[in-house]
């Protein structure tokens, strides 16, 4: 479903400003003679410009929740009405000279305003289909399969161990199946809580325990995590999955998986870490989940959001950086 950009995210207002002086900027170019006449145009555009590009991303990001509820037509015709209302008012106010404040300057104008907001919209609206999960669908798939058909063949077989000699456990673990692949066939473009993934996340941990046992064990230090922040869906499971697969699966002793989840101030938190195998950080499907968490992360929150990996001594540590959204 398309949708208007989330205006309060600093990647989007920053984007807003270097298009709208970029296309001052080509106005001007196209308009002028000789370099002393474009330096005049510039000037001219941009003491209308900036005040304007200002006033409307203030306002924008004031109103960005409520743009956010409104269908996608309705909210393009709001974003356009306000920046024409800023234009009027900007020129009103006298920050330009001249012809420019007679009806013929405010028709002008508002024309420009209108091409230049349509512009943007366009722009944003061709960002969201290029690069979202629709069109890395291959790719998706890809690491959604990465519950690997031997995981659930291997968390059968151990639900079959359990059946006779611990029923309810195994009846549990067959709910727990049942969930996670439920979460896989969801639409991974929506944003979901916090707390639905650690819990999506505990599911597939308690699998996995089935199949390892004692050799797994998890930290878990998030008790300061806010629970209701939005995430994409399916953040955690790739993650700590990789986890396993990389740091505890090729040891031959127990190893130690830390999942730590924390707010500061505006920014959601997350540490996850296990132990260090160099010879099994290079396969392919490794780098495919963080590059595919990468996209998905930047796709939702832009360059508010990011994704760092380190290795520290004998551990493998992947940190995330979100903005703290909750649900309106």
């Amino acid at each position: 479903m398309d949708s208007l950009p989330d205006f309060r995210n600093l990647g989007v207002a920053v984007r807003i400003l270097l298009l709208g002086n970029v296309a001052g900027f080509a106005a001007a170019l196209i308009q002028a003679r000789d370099t002393v006449q474009f330096a005049q145009q510039f000037a001219e555009s941009a003491a209308v410009l900036e005040p304007v590009l200002l006033l409307s991303l203030v306002s924008l990001y004031a109103l960005s929740k409520l743009l956010g509820r409104l269908r996608y037509a309705w909210g393009i015709a709001t974003v356009m009405l306000l920046a024409a209302a800023w234009t009027a008012l900007v020129l009103n106010a006298g920050m330009v000279l001249g012809e420019t404040t007679t009806p013929f300057g405010l028709a002008r104008a508002w024309i420009m305003c209108a091409l230049l907001t349509a512009f943007v919209i366009a722009y944003f609206f061709w960002r969201r289909r290029a690069f979202s999960p629709a069109l890395s669908e291959a790719r998706l798939q890809a690491l959604q399969a990465r519950i690997r058909p031997h995981f659930l063949f291997n968390s059968l077989n151990a639900v079959l161990s359990l059946i006779r000699s611990d029923p309810t456990r195994a009846e549990e673990a067959l709910e727990d199946l049942a969930e996670l692949y439920r979460a896989l066939m969801q639409d991974n473009r929506r944003l979901t809580t916090l707390a639905d993934e650690l819990a999506l996340c505990r599911q597939y941990l308690n699998l996995e325990q089935l199949r390892l046992g004692d050799r797994l064990r998890i930290e878990w230090n998030v008790e300061t995590m806010p629970g209701d922040a939005l995430v994409p869906q399916l953040l955690l499971q790739p993650l700590v999955e990789n986890a396993i697969f990389h740091g505890i699966e090729p040891g031959a002793g127990p190893g130690t998986v830390l999942i730590r989840i924390a707010r500061d101030k505006d920014q959601v938190r997350l540490l996850l870490a296990n132990p260090y195998h160099p010879e099994h950080q290079h396969r392919a499907g490794n780098r495919m989940a963080l590059a595919n968490i990468r996209e998905r992360l930047a796709l939702h929150f832009d360059v508010e959001a990011g994704l760092a990996t380190e290795v520290v001594g004998d551990k493998f540590e992947i940190r995330i950086v979100l903005p703290y959204r909750r649900q309106e």
